[in-house]
């Protein structure tokens, strides 16, 4: 008996808190997806983080020269959730969203291609979810 409820608590209870993360996840995602309308087209990847506290997610990308690109970070079930800013490779400040009352995106124009660091944290001020997505897009020519 005491095998069974061993088995029971160490394969079938993370099997529970798996589903019920990828579910949180899906309905954050949804939330994020309803800002990438054209001419946006996603690229492809969906920058995911588990955050706790006061813990910061750090994401490196390259940004275009030429290029429009939409930034769309969501958290929770609501908006503005998710505080993002976007920084250079030496550390310097090209934009963040707590500016502009956290909105959940923002577009952006680079003149020349530029590696990229986005950091992601939660407003402590308004916790829903410990789950953070970013999406990227690019604008259509």
């Amino acid at each position: 008996m005491k095998k069974i409820i061993y088995i029971l608590i160490v394969i079938v209870l993370p099997l529970f808190f798996i589903n019920k993360a990828q579910a949180q996840s899906e309905e954050i995602l949804k939330l994020c997806t309803k800002y990438m309308v054209p001419p946006y087209i996603s690229d492809g990847q969906q920058y995911k983080s588990l955050l706790n506290g006061d813990e910061i997610a750090e994401f490196h990308t390259t940004f275009y020269g030429g290029s429009t690109y939409r930034i769309i970070g969501c958290s929770g079930t609501t908006e503005g959730n998710l505080l993002f800013s976007v920084y250079d490779k030496e550390r310097n400040l090209l934009f963040t969203n707590k500016d502009y009352d956290n909105s959940p995106y923002w577009d952006l124009k680079f003149t020349s291609t530029v590696d990229c660091i986005i950091e992601a944290e939660l407003d402590q001020k308004n916790v829903s979810s410990g789950f953070a997505i970013l999406m990227i897009g690019f604008k259509q020519n």
